[in-house]
């Protein structure tokens, strides 16, 4: 039966009965607990958001408010399946050092380094008292997954990071560098030769489109991190370093099983993606206390070697270039619980405001053999080096494409290419510092975790720039052969090839319908009618564009006639005219870039490929291509690669990869009962 509406005056009076009643049982409350969980957020059970391994660490965190300006929190404490955890609680008052919007009398409750064993879905409890002895409780809850005994165990794992790289990068290198044949592909890639593919979702934990801080921490912590966060879970602090952590895979890895880490990168090393295989912040901006933890917090990692760019943040601050800097670091107190736990229950290094260090000499008094350029590099002999550190730019490398460029010219006595203009002509490509890194790491009894980056894919395609992430995906291929390759010789070694998200909306439209030479004639006529209707080419029309590939596995040139075409779907607003372009956008990151001839480069896509005057509308504000929450594949090779079917979570590749690790390879459920199925009946005796 519906119940009968109030009357006004029986509503006001039911209403002021009601704010009294509230006024007099105000109390404290908890308005975050961490980690993260559906059961404090709505209220619901399912799904579990936080899991863990066995024994894996992680921090427990609580935001405690006051019902009243004039209270405190004076206590909390913190229990699992009813149980008090018994480690130190820290609290911390707001004060000045909240987020907006959280009152200055809150409390950060904080135990670090927690961890369960027993596997199965478990709730937590935070029960904090408030100065008036009012007490205030909340409850969440996290999954310890359970590891099975399994067959072989896998004694290393190679993590191939093609960043921003979704089907069509791959579909497009394939075509570029295999080649086409009346609709077969000629040579594949050397991931098309993995026998097993997955797909992954790869939504972070505040959003649908990830950026590559949880798109890469996700695989190795198990857990979804905020965008923009390496290895923690959110809070309400500003400071960028004191996160609730989580623990990586390097250091479960290294801490239960000595295995050694290593990071290989096209990028600046402190960008999002290696260091969210080694490092703790809630800001991947935060370059200078990024870079201090690779080496200071080693112990935890295992870190062996690191290599890309990113020389700006290993010199002096008095140095030209260095961007080292005191807010983009990090002193943990000794004396201040919520940070002091962080040294005492992970063994973390304190950290300090150290701007004019030389991270430099410290990484090569801790035994790092250096390399700045790929002569160096050559020159370092792997049978005697335990660690190695190369830093071959300021900050991002250069790409395949102009670092090739520049290669070819040399040989023919030509300077005064983009390599050149950037200061380092002598760079390596990414599988010459991946024969490096293996060569040291397999030296590692115990083993190794190695992550590496094609981190240009993404860098690129942002740029819209089809010819050089083209390439780099070629680059990033190459590299992944030679893993491959170390797998075939090393039966223990699990090979894994994916992306953290897919970036652009990157379709492959067609081919061109014309000469190279006249695509430049239409350039010059520009325009709707000239560049896009006489020269795109749908359906049969795109044929098979055919690139030659030179000796050193990279096309001849890209700007060959009938030749491939490609349109973003997340694209900004840029103009196209189908060539490659002979220099590529200014990287704000690098630090002489408003210097020329970095500065005369083109700033936007809008300052680019004007004379066709064929401006393509966006589908996204500013002026780069964005990311997309597009599923993307993932291939392995290995011992453990069929345990990547089917449609999964970018967190459950952590689990997997740990499973064989720790007690060894497992099938699906599915793909077990399916292989019963079909397994051959035994002989009659």
């Amino acid at each position: 039966m519906t119940p009968k509406p109030l009357f006004p005056l029986a509503r006001l009076a039911f209403g002021l009965c009601a704010l009294a009643t509230l006024s007099a049982h105000a109390a404290p409350s908890v308005s975050r607990l961490t980690p993260p969980s559906e059961l404090f957020s709505s209220g619901q059970a399912a799904p579990v958001i936080a899991r863990f391994l066995p024994g894996q660490r992680f921090d427990l965190q609580a935001t405690l408010r006051p019902d009243d300006a004039g209270k405190t929190i004076t206590a909390a404490q913190f229990a699992i399946d009813g149980k008090p955890v018994k480690a130190t609680v820290a609290l911390k008052a707001c004060g000045k050092d909240c987020l907006n919007g959280v009152p200055g009398n809150a409390t950060i409750a904080t135990l670090r380094a927690a961890s369960a064993d027993k596997p199965g879905v478990h709730t937590f409890t935070v029960s904090g008292t408030q100065s008036d002895g009012q007490t205030v409780t909340a409850q969440g809850n996290f999954e310890v997954v359970a590891l099975l005994p399994g067959g072989q165990k896998v004694k290393n794992i190679i993590i191939m990071l093609g960043d921003g790289m979704g089907a069509a990068q791959r579909t497009a290198a394939r075509i570029v560098a295999g080649g086409y044949a009346q609709g077969k592909n000629i040579t594949p890639l050397a991931m098309d030769t993995f026998p097993v593919t997955a797909m992954v979702k790869t939504a972070s934990l505040n959003s649908v489109v990830t950026d590559s801080a949880p798109g890469m921490t996700g695989y190795v912590s198990g857990n979804k991190n905020n965008n923009n966060e390496e290895g923690v879970f959110p809070d309400d602090t500003t400071d960028p370093f004191d996160n609730p952590r989580i623990e990586y895979l390097s250091e479960y890895l290294h801490r239960t099983q000595g295995k050694a880490l290593g990071v290989v990168t096209t990028a600046d090393v402190f960008d999002a993606t290696p260091a969210g295989n080694a490092v703790h912040t809630s800001n991947r901006g935060a370059g200078t206390g990024i870079v201090d933890q690779f080496l200071d917090d080693r112990g935890n990692t295992g870190l062996t070697v690191l290599m890309g760019g990113g020389r700006k943040w290993f010199v002096p601050s008095t140095v030209p270039g260095s961007a080292r800097g005191d807010k983009t670091d990090y002193a943990f107190s000794s004396t201040d619980d919520h940070t002091a736990e962080i040294v005492k229950r992970w063994g973390a290094a304190a950290g300090a405001l150290d701007k004019d260090r030389d991270l430099l000499g410290d990484f090569k008094s801790a035994g790092f053999a250096y390399a700045g350029d790929k002569t160096g590099l050559d020159a370092i002999d792997a049978s005697k080096t335990e660690r190695l550190l190369g830093l071959f730019a300021h900050s991002n490398m250069n790409v395949a494409l102009d670092k090739m460029d520049g290669r070819r010219n040399k040989a023919r006595g030509i300077s005064g290419r983009v390599v050149d203009d950037y200061g380092f002509p002598d760079q390596p490509m990414l599988d010459e510092m991946t024969a490096k890194a293996l060569s040291v790491l397999e030296r590692q009894k115990k083993g190794f975790v190695l992550m590496v980056e094609g981190a240009s894919i993404d860098k690129q395609a942002h740029n819209m720039d089809t010819e050089r992430w083209m390439l780099d995906t070629i680059e990033f291929d190459r590299a992944i052969k030679l893993a491959q390759e170390f797998a075939r010789k090393n039966g223990d070694t699990l090979v894994i090839v994916t992306a953290d998200h897919e970036c652009s909306g990157a379709a492959l439209i067609g081919g061109s319908r014309v000469t190279d030479a006249r695509l430049q004639e239409l350039v010059r006529e520009g325009g709707v009618a000239n560049l896009r209707d006489k020269v795109v080419g749908i359906y049969e029309q795109a044929g098979f564009p055919k690139y030659k590939i030179s000796g050193d596995g990279y096309p001849e040139t890209t700007d060959i006639d009938y030749k491939l075409l490609v349109a973003y779907g997340a694209n900004s607003d840029r103009y196209e005219d189908y060539r490659t372009n002979d220099r590529p956008l200014q990287d704000s990151q690098q630090p002489f870039v408003k210097k020329e001839p970095l500065s005369a480069y083109p700033a936007t896509p809008l300052a680019r490929d004007v004379d066709g005057k064929f401006m393509v509308t966006g589908q996204v504000p500013g002026e780069s291509a964005v990311h997309t929450a597009t599923d993307i594949p993932l291939s392995a090779f290995g011992p453990g690669a069929y345990s990547f079917t089917g449609v999964i979570d970018n967190t459950d590749v952590f689990f997997k990869l740990a499973q064989a690790a720790t007690k060894g390879v497992v099938l699906p459920e599915g793909l077990v009962a399916s292989l019963r199925t079909k397994a051959p009946a035994p002989a009659k005796k």
